[in-house]
């Protein structure tokens, strides 16, 4: 009797989120609930976006957008490798931080603290200032017999009332703490320091200077600072946490859990599925994770499909671009004329007329070659050179020379190269060729296309709008 209970209980449970959250619209057999174009249209119609939508209008972009992520599914552009790549780094830079909790990284810490405090004993931490003289373990008798004469020396000196940390200053070999008077720039524990250093600075109290000792690296005279008992966890806490997050605690800790539950699945999942299980769990109890994670998906299969079919295809399609913008041409009239060509100086008077010549008959593509190859094409530059499709304040030489200003505000030229001249043609008011005004031919004929495969899609697949709930969006209980 309790199976039929359970699937009508579901029943229930499915049947209420579903008048919670009722279908938008159905695009190619597929639902978008409400909470997803909501998350879609609120993100993307929010503060400071300048050409904001009507939820109506937005529905229509929406149903476009989704229209082609389902030309991109149907060509399977889901299985390719890229595909996966790009995607599952994004999803796991989303769902991978989900498994570890700021209560983790302090639990790591409490953890690091009571080692920390079993290491210390109730001795506690050592302040040791210390005046070092450097013995290498390879020096001779004679050589270990002068540096120990030296620091007794040193130390008559600091029994006679010498200032420990001008002393320190002056003969310390230690560059990290002799310009300190000879203090440590941290508290030490045990087994942080020689076992010999340790000894007899944990025998000192604070005040109190050790006789010369010898540890590996040389001779030390130790006087301790102070003394004391290791801090509270609450008084070292925010230190430890952050000390672990600078060193990646949480992707250790992630990297742990995703391995204990590859092991605990006994070879049934892989590190990859493990994620996937995690994202699925995600997408129940947070929403916006779930169309974030969503959004990302679909947008890399919209690029993908997008630059096959428009961006790619109409930028690469010269004879399209070419009948578009003579189909068009009125479209992309000038307010002012324009001038395709080139400002140029040269040193000889000759070099002028040879310029024009050379030229002559040559395609305005292939101008730049040509005077490379035939003025420049050694060590000597013969002309400096300026190309472009040009209007009035683009290049001081055409506005004085082509457009009859007076005083350009642009300033062009040589010093060296004192001949100014022009060549080219002055366009009044239409570009000559579609090369000239190439971005925005290529901007317009994309659109055409998008239209088109638009057009197309609405035919192949449909696309139902449920204008009813449409009116609900962002103004419901």
């Amino acid at each position: 009797m309790r199976r039929p209970l359970l699937l009508l209980l579901l029943f229930v449970a499915v049947a209420s989120f579903a008048q919670t959250d009722p279908v938008v619209m159905t695009v190619n057999g597929v639902a978008v609930p409400r909470s997803e174009f909501e998350y879609s249209y609120n993100k993307n119609n929010g503060e400071g976006v300048i050409d904001k939508k009507t939820v109506k209008e937005y529905a229509e972009l929406y149903a476009n957008y989704k229209l082609k992520v389902a030309a991109a599914l149907a060509e399977r552009l889901d299985t390719l490798s890229s595909f996966k790549e790009e995607f599952a780094m994004y999803r796991d830079q989303q769902v991978l931080p989900t498994l570890v909790t700021d209560d983790d990284v302090l639990a790591e810490a409490r953890q690091i603290y009571e080692r920390s405090k079993e290491v210390i004993g109730p001795n506690g931490l050592v302040l040791p200032a210390h005046i070092f003289l450097a013995l290498s373990s390879q020096a001779t008798d004679s050589e270990q017999a002068r540096v120990r004469q030296r620091m007794d020396s040193v130390y008559q000196a600091l029994r006679a009332g010498a200032d420990f940390a001008e002393l320190a200053g002056k003969v310390s070999e230690d560059p990290a703490t002799a310009s300190k008077g000879g203090l440590f720039p941290v508290w030490i524990g045990p087994n942080q320091v020689f076992k010999e250093f340790e000894d007899v600075a944990y025998s000192l109290q604070p005040g109190e200077m050790s006789r010369p000792f010898l540890t590996p690296a040389g001779y030390h005279i130790v006087l301790v600072k102070d003394r004391k008992p290791l801090e509270p966890f609450d008084s070292l806490k925010t230190t430890i946490v952050r000390n672990l997050e600078q060193r990646g605690i949480r992707n250790q800790i992630i990297e742990e859990r995703l391995g204990q539950a590859v092991a605990a699945s006994e070879g049934r999942l892989t590190r990859e599925q493990v994620v996937d299980k995690r994202a699925d769990s995600l997408a129940v109890i947070d929403a916006e994770s779930k169309y974030l994670i969503q959004e990302y998906h679909d947008g890399l299969l919209l690029y993908e499909i997008s630059n096959r079919t428009i961006w790619e295809k109409a930028a690469n399609d010269e004879a399209g671009l070419r009948a578009w913008f003579e189909t068009h041409k009125k479209d992309y009239a000038w307010s002012d004329p324009h001038y395709k060509g080139i400002a140029y100086h040269v040193k000889d008077k000759a070099d002028v007329k040879a310029v024009k010549k050379a030229l002559k008959g040559v395609p305005f593509d292939q101008w730049a070659d040509v005077l490379r190859t035939t003025f420049n094409s050694d060590s000597i530059i013969r002309i400096r050179v300026e190309k472009g499709l040009f209007k009035i304040g683009d290049n001081g030489t055409i506005d004085r020379m082509v457009f009859n200003v007076l005083n350009p505000k642009v300033q062009t030229g040589y010093a060296d190269y004192p001949i100014d001249a022009v060549y080219g043609k002055k366009l009044k008011k239409l570009p000559e060729d579609y090369t000239d005004v190439r971005g925005k031919v290529v901007e317009d004929y994309q659109g055409h296309l998008e239209g088109e495969w638009i057009a197309s899609l609405r035919r192949q697949y449909p696309v139902q709008i449920n204008e009813e709930v449409l009116k609900t969006v962002n103004n419901h209980q």
